[in-house]
């Protein structure tokens, strides 16, 4: 049965470079409600979204964009203003996590490990070679400080890739954040609100090719392996999901996330990112530790609309 009579609209697509996996995403995901029984639209995300979800007679907003424009609180500061209840994290947390750099000072304020690093602005040295962020060596990781699925991304192990690596990060944002390369695996682990309850998904290990989980890897299956539940030790497993937890009400957040670590060999981790949108597609990493807890596809798009239907009970 139903949780809602009310139109759900699937908010999908928008501007941003994640685009692609978006629609996909939302495409999935208004499936699945229709499967459920609900009144679902998809909506590809434009201009005139606001007078889009007036005439489709949207009750409620699942949101399916990725990226700049739809994860970053801008968004969700219209759904607020049009009086719209909708999935997943707030403004503020949705802003906080989509900017790598305010991740990280919110995350070590309350002590949770993240690389060392620093930022690059785009053209503050003037045409100079920008030098190593103090205390990093290499290889360093360079990525734009608001982007997600990997874009823009770059390992560089030699100082001769360095600027070809900022400049790519530039593309994207002004802001490049560059951070030490932590050798090692990678980690997610996804976490669900039920109420007032939280719970930490079984973690996922990602080996992709040649230890880089990039946008090919991510999104074009036979890339990449995962393995569910990660092969990890009891300590090292509860201590990400600690770690997940923390993380995940730090940040403010709401509905689902997902938390992204890199852990060294003798199983120190530390926080990457945190994820308020988490991929819904077929490779997707949040479905896949959903369905080893025994969520499918279809009831963990309901457990994330429930987000939605809290929201309303708030006001």
């Amino acid at each position: 049965m139903p949780l809602t009579t009310a139109r759900v609209g699937v908010l999908m697509g928008g501007r941003s470079a994640e685009r692609d996996v978006s629609l996909r995403t939302g495409q999935a995901v208004h499936q699945a409600l229709a499967r459920r029984g609900y009144d679902s639209v998809a909506i590809d995300v434009g201009p005139n979204i606001a007078r889009d979800l007036h005439e489709l007679k949207v009750g409620l907003a699942f949101i399916a964009l990725h990226g700049p424009g739809g994860e970053d609180g801008t968004m969700q500061g219209l759904l607020e203003t049009l009086g719209i209840p909708y999935t997943g994290s707030g403004v503020r947390a949705s802003a906080v996590a989509m900017h790598k750099v305010l991740t990280k000072v919110v995350l070590v304020s309350q002590g949770i490990p993240v690389p060392p690093g620093g930022v690059i602005v785009k053209g503050k040295a003037k045409g100079k070679r920008p030098p190593l962020p103090r205390g990093l060596k290499w290889p360093v990781v360079v990525k734009p400080a608001t982007q997600g699925s990997t874009i823009g991304v770059s390992i560089v192990r030699k100082p001769a890739a360095w600027m070809d690596a900022l400049e790519l990060a530039h593309r994207y944002d002004d802001e490049a954040v560059v951070e030490a390369f932590i050798p090692g695996h990678e980690i997610t682990v996804g976490v669900l609100r039920s109420g007032s309850t939280l719970q930490a998904l079984p973690a996922v290990e990602i080996a992709a090719p040649e230890g880089f989980y990039d946008f090919s890897a991510k999104y074009q299956k036979g890339q990449t392996r995962y393995l569910c539940p990660a092969p990890l030790s009891g300590k090292v497993a509860r201590l990400l999901r600690d770690l997940a937890v923390r993380s995940y009400e730090v940040i403010g957040c709401e509905g689902a996330a997902r938390v992204d670590f890199r852990v060294t060999p003798k199983g120190k981790p530390s926080v990457l990112e945190v994820n308020t949108v988490p991929g819904m597609t077929e490779t997707s990493l949040l479905p896949m530790a959903a369905a080893q807890a025994g969520i499918d596809y279809d009831r963990l798009t309901e457990r994330i609309l429930e987000s939605a239907l809290a929201r309303i009970k708030r006001a």
